[in-house]
């Protein structure tokens, strides 16, 4: 990882609160916390089924964030949108 790569990564996870820095992401059964808002759900196709995408927004930092929840896929979850 170049150091460009790195500061880049660290300037991303300092614009996180504390609350969302603490979350799991990419782990399907990872819960998110207290201040997460949660907005729309949509059905997306995942290798031939379907799994449900649900958009929250931190009430404290503004991170968005979009949980998925496909039962067969353990490294799905939570992921940041946008900040």
């Amino acid at each position: 990882m170049t150091d460009d790569t790195k500061r880049t990564t660290e300037s991303k996870k300092a614009a996180l609160c504390e609350s969302c820095a603490g979350i799991q992401q990419n782990w399907r059964k990872a819960p998110g916390h207290p201040e997460l808002v949660q907005g729309g759900s949509r059905q997306e196709t995942r290798r031939g089924h379907l799994a449900t995408v649900t958009r929250y927004s931190c009430a404290r930092c503004g991170t968005n964030w979009d949980y998925e929840n496909d039962k067969s896929n353990l490294k799905a979850g939570w992921s940041v949108v946008t900040r």
